[in-house]
């Protein structure tokens, strides 16, 4: 035998290497075959319910780091809820329906002009679903639990009923209504779109200032008067009816040096338009309030016929332009809402492709509207005043990335306005992570318009509307409930195989079809409305599920996207929000904080970070980041994240490795017989139990990240661990500190599988596989640990972080010695700390080998005055010098007991007592070579 087969040196199989892009699919595999997410949900039967419900990404495609975090996110709350007493049930779901698969099949050459409309759909259709198995995939190898087999999919004839139904309700409440007030209109894709389908880019635009001449001054301005304005959209002089002022505002008139002409205008503008317009000077002939301008007439610009009444509107500010908008009502919101109020003809002048119609007039009919800008300029002549391009924010269809413009069609809308302060008062009774996400929704909701459902577009959930001869629009709940029936059977698709009368409830008529001839809708709902009704057609349709849910999580962009579609149609049918809690999330940037694409060539695949590194390093990322806020991610910050992953395994291994030999059954000693220091590292942990069962409470994934790396750093690594070797190696294999050390590796090994299971579930069933005493199949199916308390924790803590402070100062003490070349490894040492009365009672309470949690060979403590050359830190003095004596080859301390024994070793007196006691054979005979 070899000296050192003496030793208790660690032994497992456990791999250094995790070799997680190979070991993970294998883990998955068995994961699926055990059928662990069912089993888990029997284990969880009859308990509290916690219920996440799934905003269903858009099935198109390969998932990116996005998705990554999003799924990630939802896969760690629910495995901690799972394992932390709840029945937490997780059904994945996948919006299929919008423009964006038209647009896939129209690159893959299908014409949807030249098919019927069924065929058309049916590819649709069999596109969305390849893409919902493409992203399954892609998501269970992240590691995501669900039930995978039995998703929602908003294309399914279920799924298409509910949400008839939910439309139904709100029609019945009066809350659908039809209207043609100016919408988001993207002619790129010939649709209308809702707030939730718009960005905002920064654009140059062409800004003009232009006249209009005084017709009718009511005997306040003469007909040589001109009212000045300001548009930065030159086509809308096209629908112009009307000028709107502010009532309170200060108006003058003004008339340019050796001019014949009146110029109205703001006064608080006038210093920074005289110069625009080439007003060397001018003479202020009249000054006006805006109120007293109501109702004068003026010309259009180009047309004479046309009038343009003067009006007035709160939105008119002298921000800039000139204190005077011109007005469209076709072609805005505000336009429109004040236009109504003066009876003004609402002129739409651009069709839906975005080309200049025949009512624009001869001169622009055809011309694309944002092509329009020399012949308006040709028109205006002598009214144009001055011309700039400015830059400014401009709304875009976000699925064609071109801008949009408003324009007034008729379109079906959903009343917000009707029960608005129902809405904000859920958004009052709901919880945001993080906080200020109440704010954000709350004041979208008070701000927002009423919400246009229709959408000009083929692939989607038909309007369920009906017309009667005389026009009259049907949507009783009769008829509703009776097409929400069909769509279950059939699909919506039926809506499109069959006559409007046969989609009619038998016998059905109407007083406004006295043929009882009917005709149906060919718009369809708009995809926010699919996904928005996921609260009736999965959380209310399922006995596994409830409403509302728990927990809403997705990016913040759905503020104004599925938080927002979802609390109105919930609150709308049911006067309650679909959700108690909303977690948002940031977006995710590349590593230099900008923006994923494709172009940049900046895009992080999972399925490559998978491959390369393990999806394990990327949930790990996901726990790392502050998602409050956006979040970068690169490979070289994956590559940073692996080398943490790598310390927690490798700290856990060691963990693995040293208790080979421990039975828990047989071999755990009990809290009051472990040595102080256990006692002390054992409440440690129990601490960081309760942060991170709280953190789990919380979603605050990055506390638990943090808790355990500085735990595993700092508490484990560069303290427990450090002189673990002088005890677990060191001691026979029964000896009791070696056993009370034991205990708190095993304590420790066991919960923080557990509670790193969430994150890393792969590593965390790796590790359970080699604690054969634990009864669970899998970590998975376990419980997480409970935050115990001890009796005497609080002074055990205080005590013992006294000590730590007082060993920081004897670690620089040895640093010290080591730059001056006294001692090279830490073990060379003698040190002697000079203490005061309390330091040595605390040192002597610690009832401990302090020499072996120093890691120095002979310590000496003193009361007498520490010497000149003595480092002192706060108080306390340290010396160190070399220790005397010699080098132990068994336990590698400086001892002056070392000496050459007959056995063939030279070993101290402690070491050669053990030997004795444990290996009288090999004593006898003598150990093979000199054991080094």
């Amino acid at each position: 035998m070899k000296l050192k087969e003496t030793l208790n040196l660690g032994k497992t199989d456990f791999p250094m290497r995790a070799g997680l892009p190979n070991k993970e699919p294998q883990w998955q595999k068995s994961w699926e075959e055990a059928n662990l997410y069912a089993k888990r949900q029997e284990l969880n039967a009859g308990k509290p319910a916690f219920h996440l419900h799934d905003g269903p990404p858009y099935a198109n495609g390969n998932i990116h780091v996005g998705h990554a975090l999003n799924k990630i996110s939802k896969d760690i709350i629910v495995r901690s809820k799972s394992m932390s007493g709840f029945l937490a049930p997780y059904v994945p779901g996948w919006d299929t329906h919008g423009l964006p698969i038209e647009q896939v099949l129209a690159k893959q050459g299908v014409k949807r002009k030249e098919l019927d409309r069924a065929t058309y759909l049916k590819m649709c259709r069999d596109y969305a679903l390849s893409q919902v198995d493409k992203q399954r995939e892609d998501f269970k190898r992240l590691g995501v639990s669900g039930d995978w087999e039995n998703p929602y999919v908003t294309l399914y004839p279920e799924f298409e009923a509910a949400q008839i139904r939910v439309f139904g309700a709100m029609a019945d409440k009066g809350y659908i209504y039809r209207g043609a007030k100016p919408v988001y209109w993207s002619w790129s894709s010939e649709s209308a779109l809702a707030e939730a389908e718009i960005e905002y880019h920064d654009i140059d635009s062409t800004s003009l200032y232009y006249a209009n001449k005084v017709k009718d001054g009511k005997g306040i301005l003469d007909t040589d008067s001109y009212i000045v304005v300001w548009t930065t959209t030159p086509f809308t002089i096209t629908a112009s009816r009307g000028l709107t002022m502010g009532a309170e505002i200060d108006y003058v008139a003004v008339q340019p040096t050796g001019s014949n002409r009146k110029y109205i205008l703001a006064e608080a503008l006038l210093d920074s338009l005289a110069p625009k317009f080439g007003w060397e000077s001018f003479d202020i002939v009249g000054k006006y309030k805006g109120s007293e301008l109501e109702y004068i007439i003026t010309e259009h610009p180009w047309d004479a016929h046309v009038e343009e009444l003067v009006i007035l509107g709160d939105h008119v500010s002298t921000d800039s332009g000139t204190g005077i908008v011109h007005t469209a009502p076709g072609f805005g919101e505000d336009d429109y809402n004040v236009g109504i109020q003066y009876n003004l003809e609402v002129a739409v002048t651009v069709d839906s492709r975005g080309l200049m119609n025949e009512s624009a007039g001869p001169d622009f009919e055809g011309q694309f509207y944002d092509k329009v800008l020399p012949t308006v300029l040709e028109k205006l002549g002598d009214l144009l005043l001055a011309k700039e391009v400015i830059n400014h924010s401009y709304p875009f269809d976000w699925r064609t990335k071109k801008p949009i413009i408003w324009r007034a069609v008729p379109q079906w809308f959903a009343s917000v306005s009707k029960f608005r302060q129902e809405i904000l008062d859920e958004i009052d009774n709901t919880t945001f992570y993080p906080s200020w996400g109440h704010t954000r929704l709350y004041n979208m909701i008070r701000d927002r318009g009423d919400w246009v459902i229709s959408r000009q577009r083929i692939w989607g959930v038909p309007l369920p509307i009906f017309y009667a001869e005389d026009g009259t629009a049907i949507m009783t709940k009769e008829v509703t409930d009776h097409v929400a029936d069909l769509f279950e059977k059939e699909g919506s698709i039926i809506w499109w195989e069959r006559d409007a009368k046969d989609l009619l409830p038998a016998g059905f008529s109407h007083p406004g079809s006295p043929n009882g001839i009917f005709e149906k809708e060919t718009d369809i709902m708009d995809v926010w409305f699919d996904s928005g009704s996921s609260w009736n057609g999965v959380m209310n349709a399922r006995e596994s599920l409830a409403y509302p849910a728990d927990l809403y999580l997705e990016g913040s962009d759905q503020y104004r996207g599925w938080f927002n579609s979802s609390l109105i149609t919930s609150v709308a049918v049911n006067g309650h929000a679909p959700y108690k809690s909303i977690l948002s999330q940031g977006f995710v940037l590349d590593g230099k904080g900008e923006k994923m694409s494709k172009s940049k060539g900046n895009i992080i695949s999972p399925n490559d970070v998978a491959k390369q590194y393990g999806s394990e390093i990327l949930r790990l990322w996901v726990a790392s980041v502050d998602t409050d806020n956006d979040v970068r991610v690169s490979m070289d910050i994956l590559g940073q994240v692996s080398e943490t992953y790598r310390k927690i395994r490798n700290t856990l291994r060691f963990l693995i490795a040293n208790t080979s030999d421990f039975h828990p059954e047989t071999h755990t000693v009990a809290y009051e017989d472990l040595r102080p220091v256990d006692k002390y590292m054992t409440i440690k942990f129990n601490g960081l139990v309760k942060t991170i069962r709280n953190a789990y409470d919380n979603y605050d994934f990055l506390t638990i990240y943090k808790a355990v790396v500085n735990f595993i750093t700092v508490d484990l690594s560069a303290f427990y661990l450090d002189f673990a070797k002088d005890v677990v190696y060191i001691e026979a294999e029964n000896a009791v500190a070696r056993r009370q050390m034991q205990t708190v590796f095993y304590d420790i090994l066991v919960k923080i599988t557990k509670l790193l299971t969430p994150i890393i579930p792969h590593t965390a069933e790796e590790i359970w596989s080699y604690l054969e005493f634990e009864k669970e199949d899998f970590v998975q199916l376990a419980e997480m640990p409970e935050v115990q308390t001890f009796p005497d924790q609080e002074a055990v803590l205080e005590q013992w972080e006294s000590f730590m402070t007082l060993r920081t100062q004897a670690q620089k003490a040895l640093e010290e010695a080591r730059n001056e070349k006294i001692i090279g490894k830490s073990l060379e040492a003698h040190m002697t700390i000079y203490a005061s009365e309390p330091v040595r009672t605390l040192l002597a309470s610690l009832d401990s080998n302090l020499a072996q949690l120093l890691i120095v060979s002979q310590l000496t403590i003193t009361e007498d005055t520490a010497p000149a050359q003595a480092i002192v830190f706060d108080g306390v003095a340290f010396t160190v010098d070399r220790a005397a004596g010699d080098v132990c080859d068994r336990c590698r301390r400086i001892d002056e007991t070392v000496a050459e024994r007959s056995y063939n070793a030279r070993i101290c007196d402690y070491c050669a007592s053990l030997l004795e006691e444990n290996f009288s054979q090999v004593v006898a005979e003598g150990f093979e070579g000199n054991g080094k």
